[in-house]
C-alpha cells in the first residue's frame, strides 16, 4: 500500500516538546520526524538514547544533554538560541517529554520569555496503559513514581486511596512485587488494577485482576522492563445486598458463577468469594 501523506510544513523557531516512541521505532510520528529533521538543537535526557532514533531515521543533529543535573547551566545558553531564532526540539528518552521527566523549567522559562512553546504530541506510556486497562477512563490521576520504602509508600497510598478516579502509576520491576503488596493493603484486596509491561516492545504484557490477584501472580514477582500500573477508582458510594444481587442475577444470565461473581466485584469492589457463594445459590434456584 503507498501511503500519501501531507506534506511537511515549514518549521519555525521555537521551543518543541517532541514525543519519543515509548518502545516500537515505528511510533514517532511524521510531524516529529519534521521538526527533529529541521532542530538547530535537540535537548535529550540521554543523549546515547536519542542518538540512536535520530540514526534510525537517517537524521544527524547536535545533540546537548538535559536532565535534573544539568539544566540550570544549559537553559541559558537554550533561550539565547531562542532569541536568535533557533529551532529547539526538546525529547525525552521515551514518550512525551515533562511527565515524569525533566524539562518543565525550560518550558516555563521559554513561554515567560515570550518564545513559542510547541507540543508534538506522540507515544505515552501513561495513556498507552489506560486504553488497555479495562478500567474506568473518565477521569484518570497519574501518580507518578511512588517512594522506594514502604512506609513512605503506604503514606502516598493512603493520600491516594479516596480519590474518585482512576489511578496511573509508573513502577520498577524489582519493587513492583512490595508496591503491590502495599496497594493491597492501604486500597483493599478487592481494587481492580492492571499491570502493563514494557509497552509497544517485543515482550509487551498485561496482567489484570485484583490486587490480590496481582500480588500471588508469580508474573509479576521482580519482571523486567518498563511497568506501569493502573488502579480502579475508589467507589464513592458503599454498594448495598440488593445492588449485589441484582448485578449478580444480570450477569448470571450469560455468566457462570465465578464469572459472574468475578465482574459483579470488579463493578462494585466487593469481596468475590462473598458474591460467589451468592451467585451459586442463585443458579440454583
Amino acid at each position: 500500500m503507498a501511503f500519501s501523506p501531507p506534506p511537511p510544513k515549514p518549521v519555525s523557531p521555537g521551543l518543541y516538546l517532541v514525543a519519543t516512541p515509548i518502545g516500537n521505532l515505528r511510533d514517532i510520528t511524521l510531524r516529529a520526524l519534521d521538526v527533529l529533521e529541521a532542530a538547530d538543537l535537540v535537548l535529550a535526557e540521554d543523549t546515547r538514547v536519542t542518538a540512536k532514533l535520530l540514526n534510525a531515521y537517517g537524521l544527524s543533529k547536535k545533540l546537548q544533554r538535559y536532565d535534573e543535573h544539568v539544566s540550570t547551566e544549559v537553559e541559558a545558553r537554550v533561550l539565547d538560541a531562542l532569541a536568535a531564532g533557533q529551532i529547539i526540539a526538546q525529547v525525552s528518552d521515551a514518550g512525551t517529554p515533562l511527565i515524569s521527566d525533566p524539562g518543565q523549567s525550560l518550558a516555563r522559562a521559554a513561554a515567560e520569555a515570550g518564545f513559542p512553546v510547541h507540543p508534538i504530541p506522540g507515544a505515552s506510556s501513561v495513556l498507552a496503559a489506560l486504553s488497555i486497562a479495562g478500567l474506568p477512563t473518565e477521569r484518570f490521576l497519574f501518580a507518578g513514581f511512588l517512594p522506594p520504602k514502604s512506609g513512605a509508600r503506604r503514606t502516598r497510598l493512603e493520600e491516594l486511596a479516596q480519590t474518585p478516579a482512576t489511578l496511573v502509576l509508573f513502577e520498577t520491576g524489582p519493587r513492583l512485587a512490595a508496591s503491590l503488596n502495599d496497594m493491597a493493603t492501604v486500597f483493599g484486596p478487592d481494587r481492580p488494577a492492571a499491570v502493563c509491561r514494557e509497552l509497544t516492545k517485543l515482550h509487551e504484557e498485561s496482567v489484570r485482576g485484583h490486587l490480590s490477584d496481582l500480588t500471588a501472580d508469580p508474573r509479576l514477582l521482580g519482571p523486567k522492563g518498563e511497568i506501569v500500573v493502573v488502579i480502579g477508582p475508589a467507589r464513592t458510594e458503599v454498594a448495598t445486598e440488593a445492588d449485589a444481587d441484582a448485578a449478580l442475577r444480570l450477569a448470571l444470565k450469560t455468566l457462570s458463577p465465578s464469572e459472574a461473581a468475578a465482574e459483579v466485584a470488579r463493578q462494585l469492589g466487593l469481596n468475590r468469594r462473598d458474591l460467589y457463594r451468592r451467585a451459586v445459590a442463585f443458579k440454583s434456584e
